[in-house]
C-alpha cells in the first residue's frame, strides 16, 4: 500500500447488482464469464465480510450485469463491493451507519470505502481517509478505455523514480467552479504510463484537441477522462475514435440519491 492524495468523482458509468433472498445457500453469477466467482471476487469478499460479523443472516443471491471494463482504472470492482455492502445492508435491514460499512469497505480494498458514499470526496492515506471537496464545473465526461491493461502493482512500483518527492504531492487547490482551474490538475502516473503506452498518451492528445477542458488518465490507467462543457462537444469527440477503443459518454454525480 502507498499513500496518496487524490480526488474522487462519482459519475454516471454504473455496473448493475441484483439481490434477492436465496434458499440455495448464497449465490452470484455475472454476466461476463472472464468475471472470477471465487474468493478473488469483491462482491463475495464484501458477502463475507457481512457474514463473518452477522453469521445467522439469511444468504442471498447476487446477479452482476457488468458494464465498466475490468482492470481500466475506473473502480469498477471497489464500486460492486460497495454496493453490495450498502444494499445487503438495505435489503436485509441490517441496521449498520455508513461508518460502520466504510469499516468493513477498507479491508476490501483502498478505494472501496468512497463508493460508499459517493459524490465527490478528497481522500488521503493509502485512499481511506476521505472528506468532502469540489471540482471544477464539469458539463459531459467523455472515457476512453484502450485495450492495454496497466497493472496498478506496475505503476505504483515505477512511478517512484519519476517523482522527486516521492507521493507526497501536496494538496489539491481549492475549486472555485472556474474551468481554468483545471490547470491546476494532474495525475503522477502520467509520465510513467504514457511513456511506457504511448498509445494511451496519444488518446489524451486526441481529446484536447477535441475542445475538452480538460483530460486525464484515470488513476493508473488506462482509461483517460476528458471534460467538456456540453454534451454535444463530448459526442463529437466520442464519434472520432473507434475499436478496439471502448468509449463511454457520462456525467458527474455530486449528491447520491
Amino acid at each position: 500500500m502507498h499513500t496518496i492524495r487524490t480526488i474522487f468523482q462519482e459519475i454516471s458509468l454504473k455496473d448493475t447488482l441484483r439481490i434477492e433472498r436465496s434458499d440455495n445457500g448464497f449465490q452470484f453469477s455475472c454476466n461476463q464469464p472472464d468475471i472470477p466467482q471465487d474468493e478473488t471476487n469483491l462482491c463475495i469478499r464484501a458477502w463475507n465480510a457481512i457474514k463473518q460479523i452477522d453469521k445467522d443472516i439469511q444468504d442471498v443471491r447476487i446477479e452482476l450485469d457488468k458494464q465498466i471494463p475490468v482492470g481500466a482504472g475506473l473502480g469498477g470492482g471497489s464500486s460492486n463491493a460497495a454496493a453490495v455492502l450498502t444494499g445487503i445492508n438495505e435489503f436485509l435491514g441490517l441496521g449498520y451507519s455508513n461508518g460502520d460499512m466504510e469499516r468493513m469497505a477498507v479491508k476490501l480494498g483502498a478505494d472501496v470505502p468512497f463508493f460508499i458514499k459517493g459524490g465527490v470526496q478528497y481522500a488521503e492515506g493509502i485512499g481511506d481517509v476521505l472528506s468532502s471537496s469540489q471540482l471544477p464545473v464539469m458539463g459531459a465526461v467523455l472515457l476512453v478505455s484502450s485495450p492495454i491493461k496497466v497493472s496498478t502493482a506496475w505503476a505504483y512500483a515505477k512511478a517512484i523514480n519519476y517523482l522527486p518527492d516521492g507521493y507526497s504531492t501536496g494538496n489539491f487547490p481549492a475549486a472555485s467552479g472556474d474551468t481554468e482551474d483545471w490547470k491546476f490538475f494532474e495525475n503522477d502516473f502520467e509520465p510513467l504510463v504514457f511513456q511506457t503506452y504511448p498509445e494511451i498518451g496519444t488518446i489524451k492528445d486526441r481529446m484536447l484537441r477535441s475542445k475538452a477542458v480538460f483530460a486525464s488518465l484515470s488513476g493508473s490507467g488506462s482509461t483517460v477522462f476528458g471534460i467538456f462543457e456540453d454534451d454535444a462537444d463530448a459526442r463529437k469527440a466520442l464519434s472520432s475514435f473507434s475499436l478496439p477503443l471502448q468509449t463511454f459518454l457520462a456525467h458527474p454525480i455530486k449528491i447520491r440519491n
